[in-house]
């Protein structure tokens, strides 16, 4: 029998991420859609699979992509990218279903939220509805998985409930904490998804999604911290809490910025419990059952212990948002464009040198005035960015589309050169750009090089009001650098 063709969408996102090898594994022919090819060949399974490039809102291009396709796997999202998202997300599931059709995919699979019949949805929930509603009437068999919180290493839901819960022993609350949860595990919704790619053609509906625990948020943060050997954690609920202030706190508190908190934070309000189980009768159980709530997180936090997260909430790009341009492109012909360069002779080989730059950020730290990092990662917080409690995926080494605290990896190439693009909150783009050089005399060169393109007045005032502090920020960034680029050298 021939391998299923599938075409798997957000793939360099955190589910898509972690379905690709599954469907492999499972001996699809599988080719990933992403708009930017180097991201998706960062990954171990770029190998394994045909890479498509395309812009989701494109209908040729998407079109294009499904050619040959039996199973179209739809896992795009815009949440965090503006008050328009829901907007956004109708647009792109409008032009998928819309591809499908036209290209002939025999199934779509689709993963979205529980939508509970009664209640008023947060915004969240309602554009996951629709965009089921969607792809329900393409013309194309599909399979909407209606999920509630997902518990796995590096999850948006995950990393909330963890930093909370870690970072603070009394919490003064909103209602929400009591709302009824049903979590699933990030492995059994990937089972679920690889499962639906074989439903027979007749099926074309909702299947409501989730393991084998009902609990509350509070009951979750409580078992969250016996898990991870923490004490009990006090809980003080308020009876008034807008989303705006519990997405800030959220924010402040958390990895999350609170432009992706707050749908996330609205959508809590809500009772997200499986109404019926009738993807059993298609998947059924496996013979051990679903992962409860306790060994969910237990294997999260191995992964993370492990420094083996393979893909994190951070990780994806927002569909329908445009990529912004490298400062070699075209349209910057003519533009302004700020550089800070310098250049340092180290006494280490290149690789001693490299190691120390890919692992800059994260818990390492910038090597330079720590202070001054802190205090601009929380004025970034505060006014919505992500600021540097997203971290790093991992501390050892960086690949294309890895967030580091508050800049994205960009480039990155040969052990050579670390290209990252800013994403805190600025009036302009920013890049800065780290590469080893040429080596002579049992030293090498370090070129350190930062870039601004202002956006209006503001963007001008904003590069000149902090140029006088550059050569206190990336001169000792580079020096310390330098420094322990040199101790690693003598051992």
């Amino acid at each position: 029998m021939p391998a299923t063709r599938s075409l798997v969408t957000g793939a360099t996102g955190y589910v898509g991420g972690r379905l690709v090898p599954q469907l492999v594994d499972a001996g699809h022919d599988v080719r990933v859609m992403v708009r930017d090819e180097r991201k998706a060949r960062a990954h171990d399974w770029a190998d394994d699979v045909e890479i498509a490039k395309a812009d989701a809102s494109q209908e040729q291009q998407v079109r294009s992509a499904m050619e040959g396709v039996e199973v179209a796997f739809f896992l795009l999202h815009s949440i965090g990218s503006g008050s328009d998202f829901a907007e956004t997300e109708r647009g792109i599931a409008e032009t998928f279903a819309a591809a499908a059709k036209t290209a002939g995919v025999r199934r779509i699979v689709y993963l979205g939220g529980m939508s509970p019949e009664g209640e008023e949805l947060s915004e969240h929930l309602r554009s996951r509805e629709e965009v089921g509603e969607i792809l329900l009437g393409s013309g194309v068999p599909t399979a909407v998985l209606q999920a509630g919180v997902i518990i796995g290493s590096g999850s948006a839901s995950f990393e909330m409930l963890r930093y909370l819960t870690e970072r603070l022993p009394v919490m003064v609350t909103p209602k929400w904490v009591h709302t009824r949860i049903q979590p699933i595990a990030i492995r059994d919704v990937l089972r679920y998804l690889v499962a639906c790619a074989s439903l027979p053609p007749e099926v074309n509906r909702r299947f409501d999604i989730g393991g084998p625990d009902v609990l509350t948020y509070f009951d979750m943060m409580q078992r969250y911290a016996a898990v991870a050997g923490l004490p009990k954690r006090r809980v003080l609920p308020v009876p008034v809490l807008s989303p705006g202030l519990s997405s800030h706190w959220v924010g402040l508190i958390t990895p999350v910025p609170a432009s992706l908190a707050r749908p996330l934070v609205e959508s809590l309000r809500n009772t997200v419990v499986a109404a019926e189980t009738d993807i059993k009768a298609y998947v059924p159980d496996p013979p051990e059952g679903l992962i409860g709530f306790d060994r969910s997180v237990q294997l999260a936090l191995t992964k993370i212990q492990d420094l083996d997260v393979p893909t994190r909430w951070s990780s994806a790009s927002t569909a329908g948002v445009p990529a912004e341009g490298l400062p070699t492109d075209p349209d910057w012909a003519g533009g302004s464009l700020y550089t800070d360069e310098r250049t340092r002779e180290v006494h280490a080989s290149p690789e001693h040198l490299w190691t120390i730059i890919e692992g800059i950020g994260g818990r390492n730290g910038w090597y330079s005035w720590a202070l001054a990092w802190w205090v601009r990662g929380l004025l970034d917080r505060v006014v919505g960015g992500p600021g540097l409690r997203r971290g790093r995926r991992n501390d050892r080494d960086l690949v294309v589309g890895d967030a580091l605290d508050f800049w994205r990896v960009e480039e990155t190439d040969d052990r050579t050169f670390l290209r990252l693009r800013a994403e805190m909150k600025l009036p302009g783009l920013a890049w800065l750009e780290l590469q080893v050089g040429s080596t002579d005399g049992g030293t090498t060169t370090f070129h350190h090089r930062a870039l601004f393109h202002p956006k209006g007045l503001l963007g001008h005032l904003y590069w000149w009001s902090i140029y006088p502090f550059h050569g206190i920020i990336f001169g000792s960034m580079q020096k310390n650098i330098a420094k322990a680029a040199e101790a690693l050298e003598q051992g």
